[in-house]
């Protein structure tokens, strides 16, 4: 065990402390700008200031909607497929699963690439297709750029989290299904009494990670942001930490703002994990 607690302390203890500490102070110049910096205590200052900034709150507000279209959409298309492929009807099924499962193993800055690239007028067959077809959508609009970005992480996870789901209904006893069927029960009835409420505990855990890595996004819009400029570059949590580190040089106001957003992530853990156990007993 002890190498576990050492590795832990390294990977995990050291670097909050150090954000906890880097979090209450700021960096001053002196010589009118021209001096060097000087590091001065402001306690939770940065905090106040982090709570205080329009642009950090609109981010979780951005994360929230995001929240709410991303996880039921993936989720959702995860379950399905997973339960289509489970059907006694599917065939190819190691086919349909690493093909499902592909966007997955591509890097998620690949994708958001190759996405930036489908979503770009003149480049893109797929906006060629849209306007050929007499529709019109602009992907990096104010209101689209959001679909954009969920439509990124969907394709990305989907397949991963239906591998998943799929490992546990193969889980389920094959004679707890058979029984089904020799009681009447068709196909769609034993999906969703039977074959669902059977992987409870699969689908609460993954939408607990699911809810948690929405929360720290950042590969899509950070990229996306490039050609939709109107998302600005802290559009998410994340990419304000990011852009208050490394374009403001702001380490402290960073800092807090990660701790901010830490504790933000631990607390929707402990509601979903709330939520998901009532449903697992319900």
């Amino acid at each position: 065990m002890a190498p576990f607690f050492v590795l832990f302390a390294l990977v995990t203890v050291a670097p909050v402390g150090y954000a906890a500490w880097l979090s209450l102070f700021h960096e001053e110049q002196s010589g009118l700008g021209f001096g060097g910096t000087e590091r001065v205590f402001s306690g939770i200052g940065n905090y106040a200031n982090a709570l205080t900034d329009p642009l950090f709150l609109s981010s979780f507000r951005h994360i929230a909607l995001y929240c709410v279209l991303y996880v039921p959409v993936m989720i959702g298309g995860a379950l399905v497929l997973a339960l289509l492929l489970d059907s006694a009807l599917a065939r190819a099924k190691r086919f349909f699963q690493i093909a499902f499962y592909l966007p997955h193993a591509v890097p998620g800055l690949i994708s958001a690439v190759i996405w930036l690239y489908l979503y770009t007028p003149g480049l893109s067959p797929v906006i060629d297709l849209l306007d050929s077809a007499g529709l019109s959508w602009d992907f990096f609009g104010r209101e689209e750029a959001l679909l954009s970005v969920v439509n990124v992480s969907a394709w990305q996870w989907m397949g991963y989290n239906m591998i998943i789901f799929f490992a546990g209904l193969q889980a389920i006893p094959r004679e707890t299904l058979e029984a089904a069927g020799m009681d009447g029960a068709g196909a769609l009835r034993t999906a969703f009494q039977i074959k669902v409420p059977g992987i409870k505990p699969t689908v609460v855990l993954t939408v607990l990670f699911t809810c948690v890595g929405a929360v720290q996004l950042f590969d899509a819009p950070q990229l996306l942001q490039l050609r939709a400029t109107e998302m600005g570059e802290s559009w998410s949590p994340t990419m304000y930490v990011f852009s208050a580190a490394f374009k403001r040089h702001d380490y402290g106001l960073a800092a807090a703002s990660a701790l901010l957003l830490a504790l933000v992530a631990g607390a929707a853990s402990y509601v979903v994990t709330r939520l998901g156990n009532r449903w697992r007993t319900a």
